[in-house]
């Protein structure tokens, strides 16, 4: 028994040590952050900083851009991310089915565009949709995607561009999995194609689905490298555009104390969405 106790804390000690010093720790030191206010003695006196309580979630809780903000990436969300999980589940569904050829070719096509780094993305699609610098003028110059009604939706499709082959990956995994009697069953009793993708292949990958869900919540609301980079080509991009961004823009002013404010509530909104998530698909059955 001590033997199986020391084999268990051998192999848990390195993602423990890790899991502490980089995920705890800094939420830890984030949350001491915001827990201390800067005062000054006079108006040209040095700067110190003093235990000020929950002063700076006062500042959170009545800032109107970054609950703005907040609002802004959620209207983003519900409706990237349905998109993206819908065209992830069809390119997985569409690999798996056999009617492609090439299946690796397409495996790889699908997923290359993660292996670009964000700005990089940000960047190419921000010249591409710029009216004077884009390739495309006509269509740019008729259509301004970098105005203020449609810059959010500019930035979802450079999101959904990088992100849909990582998520079909995921999905694509689970439907390898799926054991091929089930398969051979479902067509015995007489279903198609379309059929078995209905009710075999998709309530079986729902996990996965459920997955790739959770995981573009969390990543929608730390929403980051496109605002900032497409502040370069939209002057409807504000510095707290994304909750993200204010803490970005808070952090360089510099205010530590009320960026790592910011950051505490943003990650509690993030772990509420993230457990709704959840919660809301298990009683749906999907999180089985």
């Amino acid at each position: 028994m001590t033997r199986h106790r020391s084999a268990v804390v051998f192999f848990i000690a390195p993602f423990g040590v890790l899991f502490t010093l980089f995920y705890l720790l800094p939420i830890g030191y984030a949350v001491v952050q915001s827990l201390f206010t800067v005062e000054r003695t006079g108006t040209f006196g040095p700067a110190r900083e003093v235990f000020g309580g929950l002063v700076q979630y006062q500042r959170v809780l009545s800032d109107g851009p970054f609950w703005a903000s907040v609002g802004r990436v959620l209207l983003f969300g519900a409706v990237q991310i349905p998109v993206m999980l819908v065209l992830a589940l069809f390119l997985a569904l569409l690999l798996d089915s056999g009617l492609v050829r090439g299946r690796r070719f397409f495996r790889l096509a699908f997923f290359v565009p993660y292996a670009v780094p964000g700005v990089i993305a940000a960047i190419m699609w921000g010249f591409l949709y710029s009216p004077t610098l884009s390739p495309f003028t006509p269509v740019t110059g008729a259509v301004d995607l970098l105005s203020a009604d449609l810059v959010l939706w500019a930035m979802a499709n450079v999101v959904t561009w990088v992100y849909a082959g990582y998520n079909m990956l995921i999905i694509y995994s689970a439907l390898l999995a799926i054991p091929p009697e089930i398969y051979e069953a479902a067509r015995i009793d007489g279903a198609g194609p379309a059929r078995i993708a209905w009710s075999v292949k998709i309530p079986l990958v729902r996990p996965a689905i459920v997955l790739t869900a959770v995981f573009s919540v969390i990543g929608t609301l730390q929403l980051l490298a496109e605002p900032q980079v497409f502040r370069s080509f939209s002057s409807a991009v504000s510095s707290t555009y994304t909750p993200n961004l204010t803490v970005y823009s808070t952090s360089s002013i510099p205010n530590f104390n009320l960026a790592a404010a910011f950051s505490v509530v943003l990650a509690l909104v993030t772990c509420v969405l993230s457990f709704s998530v959840l919660k809301a698909t298990s009683r749906g059955g999907m999180g089985r």
